[in-house]
């Protein structure tokens, strides 16, 4: 699963939620604009940050690294990468950080040196494993711990969230929030058919969904193969794999394949994500 991506997807869209995590009120992420940051002139790259909109020092910075995997370089290269950022940026104010890991037992631990960092709270440390039996979970923080639901609890409590989602007034904010759930599903059982996605979301053909249906539209209002050819970024960009944009699409996966090279986009199949 692209877990960066995805929750990269999740605060870009619902950026209250990272705010929950903190046990702040989600209202204060009106203050802010969520952003992958770039430091210049190096190839470092923050996951996102939460910057404030407006000239306020009293609202810090908001750095956020997600880690799915082992690294025992992360607290090093993390706290690198900030302090360079900061060097750089004309932007004045504070700063916090937040690191979340899937799990615990993926934490090589914090490096003595940095221990100050994490004791003062300047740096905190999340869990999203232990996030899950939190009861009372709000529907974004039930979206953002689907992503590490074990497999044979994963459907049920999506298809208690999409319920949920179909409560939530704001008409787009609905229909992302189905969207952001069904990715996930799709990335968590990627050996599943449509009909096994069906059943198991109770959604009717995985093909119905927005995911599938813009990029059809956007190629068969075009009437031709090279339309279809132009949906593919925008699929791939979504998280979808080669071979679910080919079906999407109804193209060959050698098409779709020569489509991402030449947009530049990242290429995984179906193979490549079982490994």
């Amino acid at each position: 699963m692209k877990t960066d991506s995805i929750l990269y997807r999740l605060f870009k869209t619902f950026p209250g939620v990272f705010f929950e995590l903190l046990g702040q009120p989600p209202v204060e992420a009106e203050a802010y604009e969520f952003l992958l940051v770039e430091v210049k002139q190096t190839n470092f790259r923050i996951d996102g940050a939460f910057l404030p909109k407006q000239l306020d020092l009293k609202r810090p910075i908001h750095f956020t690294e997600f880690q799915c995997q082992p690294d025992p370089e992360l607290y090093s290269r993390l706290l690198t990468e900030i302090f360079m950022y900061l060097d750089k940026t004309e932007i004045r104010n504070d700063w916090r950080g937040t690191v979340i890991w899937m799990s615990r037992r993926l934490d090589p631990g914090v490096p003595m040196r940095y221990w100050e960092f994490f004791e003062s709270q300047r740096v905190q440390i999340i869990y999203l494993d232990e996030l899950r039996d939190f009861t009372n979970q709000s529907i974004g923080l039930g979206t953002l711990t689907l992503v590490v639901e074990p497999l044979e609890q994963a459907s049920v409590k999506a298809r208690s969230l999409i319920d949920r989602s179909r409560q939530v007034p704001d008409e787009q904010v609905r229909r992302k929030l189905a969207e952001l759930i069904e990715t996930i599903i799709v990335y968590k059982f990627p050996h599943k058919s449509q009909a096994e996605i069906q059943a198991m979301l109770e959604l009717g053909d995985l093909k119905q969904t927005r995911v599938y249906q813009e990029g059809l539209e956007d190629g068969e209002r075009k009437g031709r193969v090279e339309g279809k050819l132009e949906a593919v970024p925008r699929l791939l960009k979504l998280g979808l794999i080669l071979e679910q944009v080919a079906e999407a699409l109804e193209l060959e996966i050698a098409e779709v394949t020569e489509a991402a090279r030449r947009y530049n986009l990242p290429q995984a199949s179906q193979t490549e994500q079982q490994k």
